[in-house]
């Protein structure tokens, strides 16, 4: 979709309007590249690559399990080395299976922190602890995310607030567990006790730090709608919003405080930064819903990736947030998202979010086509790897290890 369609759209002018149009079943995209033998083939490819490499890293991490109850900072240091190579297994799946162009603008709070590194890379100095909040679009929010972690070497420490099912899918759930993720059942007599426990952690200092910092490096993930947008997700949260006399958002669905307000409050004081990200996909069209239109087959099998993917951020100081009356912090969080639900009419109107990031954004070698961008207040990039020996870091370990043995079993022979 051309820059100029985007402008032409409209949202839809009432609520049975956008029911309607999103209930259509999304038409035929011209962009399709891939027929079914190819998907066929695409799907064995892209599974192996990402199943074998998940099995790797989770052996990998037994292996160093132990490191846990001999030393606990080289055991932290050993499950960010796995994590970091979690975020190289789906940055390469990404780059391979569905490229993808990143867009990222930003107001006066995020200034200077935003650039294009040597290889034309995006290049983010965000500070090392932080709590970061995004709108929920689709299931695949994460994936940018902890590509955006990586663009910021932060793709070994970040720790995300998960749904509790997903600790039970074989090797990736048992995976995420040795990472740090919280798991959430939605039932906050439960959640409090374990979201308690795990912040705990994450103020425990466990690394010898030489530039002095008190706690150890984290960006915490947290989506506070809970879910993705989608027709049900909206549909409840308009019901919702209206029996609490809360007006409804064009964009997104109503976020929940008491996560965020709890995590805060327990963080306060090792965390000085709340950074937000209101995400956009280019592609879809009028009224249907991203995740109508991003599955996972159209996604990587039949080579229909977004055709950007758009991110606004900013920044607020946790010194600033009301963190001593849950109700005040409410009306805060909603304002932020009215705020967003803004920014995504302003992005549906003109194909892009506003920046205020011109002339203060550095670029090394960038494209033509990025120097434009540049000067327009944006950053552009593919996900993408810095280069393609950074896959190396997956199997380091294992392949040590065989080699250790084969070393040690020649030897006594």
């Amino acid at each position: 979709m051309s820059s100029a369609e985007v402008r032409q759209r409209k949202p839809p002018t009432t609520e049975a309007t956008e029911l309607q149009e999103q209930t259509t079943k999304p038409p035929t995209d011209p962009r399709l590249k891939h027929g079914i033998a190819m998907q066929l083939l695409r799907s064995l490819l892209l599974a192996t690559w990402l199943d074998g490499c998940c099995i790797i890293l989770f052996v990998t991490q037994l292996v160093g399990s132990p490191l846990y109850i001999i030393n606990k900072e080289w055991y932290y240091l050993y499950m960010a080395y796995t994590k970091q190579s979690f975020g190289l297994v789906i940055t390469a799946l990404t780059e391979w299976g569905s490229p993808t162009l990143f867009r990222v603008s930003g107001d006066q709070s995020v200034r200077g922190q935003l650039h294009l590194s040597e290889d034309g890379l995006l290049k983010a100095d965000f500070p090392e602890r932080l709590v970061l909040i995004a709108n929920h679009q689709i299931y695949t929010d994460w994936i940018y995310l902890w590509w955006f972690a990586y663009t910021n070497v932060m793709h070994g420490r970040i720790f995300i607030i998960l749904k509790d099912s997903l600790k039970w899918i074989p090797v990736v759930g048992q995976g995420m567990m040795f990472y740090g993720f919280i798991f959430l059942a939605r039932k906050w007599t439960s959640d409090k006790a374990r979201i308690e426990y795990r912040l705990q952690k994450l103020k425990t200092k466990y690394m010898a730090r030489s530039n002095g910092s008190t706690y150890d490096p984290m960006w915490l993930l947290i989506f506070p709608e809970g879910t993705n947008l989608s027709i049900n997700t909206k549909r409840r949260s308009d019901a919702f919003g209206e029996k609490q006399g809360l007006p409804s958002f064009n964009h997104q669905i109503l976020p929940r405080s008491t996560g965020l307000f709890f995590c805060l409050q327990q963080l306060k004081g090792t965390v000085d930064w709340v950074y937000d990200s209101t995400i956009a996909y280019e592609g879809p069209p009028k009224g249907v819903y991203p995740d109508k239109y991003f599955t996972l087959r159209s996604t990587l099998l039949q080579g229909r990736p977004p055709t950007s993917v758009n991110m606004h951020w900013r920044r607020f100081a946790v010194a600033d947030i009301p963190l001593e009356d849950q109700k005040e912090f409410e009306e805060w969080l909603r304002a932020r998202w009215a705020e967003k639900d803004k920014l995504l009419d302003h992005y549906w109107e003109t194909g892009r979010f506003p920046s205020d990031l011109a002339g203060s954004i550095e670029t090394k070698n960038a494209s033509p086509e990025q120097k434009v961008a540049v000067d327009a207040g944006y950053v552009e990039s593919y996900v993408r790897l810095h280069h393609w020996i950074e896959l190396g870091q997956i199997f380091a370990v294992l392949v040590g290890l065989a080699l250790l043995c084969k070393f040690i079993g020649s030897w006594f022979h």
